[in-house]
């Protein structure tokens, strides 16, 4: 069943409101009646997350850099089909890209790409008739793009709205969609690193229910879903999908409140390559599950949860147990990590990790690294072979002590930042034990999943008979 409406949420700036645009709209969408489909564009968990939270459906990242143009309109389409509704929420503002110079990674790329109109969020506080001039800018900025309508966020009264619409209907032809009064009790709550994590139940009782009377009370949504066209979304080749049968091969997937940043289509890619995804919490879980052939140890807030980690020895002892033998094991940022063996957590207290590579990994009070990554494997991995290329990124608070960087250490990827500069080596390697601080999305390169199942089967039997379940 192709899906009948979608749109996406866009803002004129980071901090405009779409997120909190966008969770209204999936909370208040399936009170008419509506199954949503929800996405988010760029690199991000936390959003993803609550999406999730509050539709019961993963929500899937969508990107013009690490990801092709095919392979973003194959995602939509797979993973919209059956719903009536897809929002798709932006990142940045809406023509925000990779440079001045083009569109290149924005949101409004993916708008066409995926032929969907745009909501356009605007932070209007302190703003009058300026608004109408802002808005109109971005009206024009683009023939090419279509917009459903604007929605003005944090307002300051009833009579700010008025004004607002008096200003638009004699400069603009996008249709106001309604407004927002500023309200404290709609504030995302924030915290370590950003916005809080939804394993965190980050969200009050009741505070989607306001969110979504919000919507309701405040947005003209009769109005916009007559106004979204139907869409027929881009059949293409190139997303996951069941094309093989279970090989018999089950990997461990870390989930919990330390290890929560995954991107679905890695997982679905795993499951595409014919295995079996078997999650387990390294808190709460004081031994692996059972005849596991891989472990995947994904991102994660790791240092807030640093001492019930080092707690569970047990698990801990499994987990190096495994790696010295052999098991194919993957672990990025907060995963990596964990795999190491130390951490430091914000208060400069040293937690026994483990052990797998002889590092330490020690937070930091600002931003170590951000942005995109290319990495070209420069030997065989559990990832590939020599020479595949994958795209991710990179975003750490922490970084490996200096004295840490041992040159015995043998690394994986030559990694390169998309704004160019210096390549550098990473992507630790002992043993089948593979480490990074970077965010692989395996869609940039799905042969990489495939790499991965194949080699927890090649070395299935040799493992399961010298050591019946590593580990355990």
């Amino acid at each position: 069943m192709l899906i009948t409406k979608g749109l996406v949420i866009a803002g004129t700036q980071s901090g405009a409101g779409k997120t909190t645009i966008a969770l209204g709209l999936v909370s208040a969408l399936p009170r008419h009646g509506l199954r949503v489909a929800p996405f988010k564009v760029g690199p991000d968990f936390i959003d993803p997350g609550h999406h999730c939270v509050v539709t019961g459906q993963d929500s899937h990242n969508l990107d013009g850099w690490m990801l092709e143009k095919a392979y973003n309109q194959a995602c939509f389409a797979s993973h919209s089909a059956g719903a009536d509704i897809a929002v798709v929420e932006g990142v940045m503002g809406l023509f925000d890209g990779f440079s001045g110079r083009s569109e290149a990674g924005s949101t409004a790329q993916m708008a066409k790409w995926l032929g969907l109109p745009v909501v356009l969020v605007v932070n209007a506080a302190s703003m009058a008739r300026s608004a109408a001039a802002l808005v109109q800018g971005f009206e024009r900025f683009d023939k090419d793009l279509t917009f459903a309508g604007v929605v003005f966020n944090n307002l300051g009264s009833p009579g700010h709205l008025t004004y607002l619409e008096q200003a638009m209907a004699a400069y603009v032809d996008m249709p106001v969609l309604g407004g927002f009064l500023r309200d404290e009790q709609l504030r995302m709550p924030e915290r370590h690193l950003g916005l809080i994590t939804a394993e965190d139940r980050p969200l009050p009782a009741g505070w989607m229910d306001v969110l979504s009377d919000h919507i309701e009370t405040q947005l003209d949504l009769t109005g916009l879903l007559k106004k979204l066209p139907t869409v027929d979304p881009v059949r293409v080749d190139g997303h996951p999908s069941a094309s093989m049968p279970h090989r018999g091969v089950r990997i461990g997937v870390a989930r919990d409140r330390a290890f929560c940043f995954y991107y679905p289509d890695n997982l679905a890619l795993l499951k595409s390559a014919g295995a079996k995804i078997i999650p387990f919490s390294p808190i709460n879980d004081t031994r692996l599950p059972e005849k596991l052939d891989g472990l995947y140890f994904g991102g994660g807030y790791p240092e807030l949860s640093a001492a019930a980690l080092a707690k569970n020895k047990a698990m801990r002892d499994a987990i190096l147990n495994c790696s010295r033998q052999g098991m194919s094991i993957y672990g990025e940022c907060g995963g990596f990590m964990y795999l190491c063996r130390k951490l430091r957590d914000p208060e400069g207290r040293t937690h026994p990790m483990c052990g797998c590579f002889p590092f330490e990994a020690q937070m930091y009070p600002k931003l170590r690294t951000l942005g995109y990554r290319e990495i070209q494997l420069n030997t065989d991995t559990p990832l590939g072979p020599k020479g595949s290329v994958l795209r991710g990124h990179e975003f750490h608070y922490s970084d490996l002590a200096a004295s840490d960087h041992i040159p015995s250490i043998q690394t994986g990827y030559t990694v390169s930042a998309r704004k160019g500069g210096d390549p550098r080596q990473e992507g630790y390697l002992m043993n089948q034990t593979l480490g990074s601080y970077i965010h692989l999305h395996f869609g940039s390169h799905p042969e990489s999943a495939v790499a991965f199942v194949d080699l927890c089967k090649r070395t299935q039997h040799q493992r399961r008979t010298s050591h019946e379940t590593p580990g355990n």
